[in-house]
């Protein structure tokens, strides 16, 4: 009888749904990062600015759940970016006890700026997926957060 441990038993990398969403992530991670980096932004700085101009100024567990993130790992991703003046965060209009992030005018600009690079990692992106089925995948994808 096979155990959890022997090697026959273990699965097939190939298999694993976490594995290859991760691989996926982490290649088009690079991708995206690389066209940003002209603006000096990462593809998560640049998810959080473009959600911070969507949704304007909002409290950071709302940005959180907006980003699928905890909010230990939000504001630990919001540091540089209120470093670097591209955000600000304060006590909220409507409860002084909830702290609100905002974009400043220094992020809007930079958010202007690699809007431009993001469309071009965007259009590499479906050169070679295809438009078609890059669609098809970020509807899988949005699938995938609302049923986990």
């Amino acid at each position: 009888m096979q155990d959890a441990q022997s090697p026959e038993f273990a699965a097939n990398p190939a298999d694993c749904n976490c594995l290859a969403i991760r691989q996926a992530a982490r290649q088009v991670t690079q991708l995206y990062d690389g066209h940003l980096a002209a603006a000096g932004l990462r593809s998560t700085q640049y998810s959080i600015l473009s959600r911070i101009a969507r949704l304007g100024p909002l409290p950071i567990n709302k940005l959180a759940d907006a980003m699928v993130m905890d909010r230990t790992t939000m504001g630990r991703a919001l540091r540089p970016l209120e470093r670097d003046r591209l955000v600000a965060m304060g006590p909220s209009k409507d409860d002084g006890r909830v702290r609100t992030i905002r974009l400043t005018p220094s992020g809007e600009k930079r958010l202007a700026l690699a809007r431009t690079l993001w469309l071009k990692a965007q259009e590499e992106f479906e050169a070679g997926y295809g438009a078609s089925a890059a669609a098809g995948l970020r509807w899988a994808l949005g699938r995938v957060v609302e049923a986990v």
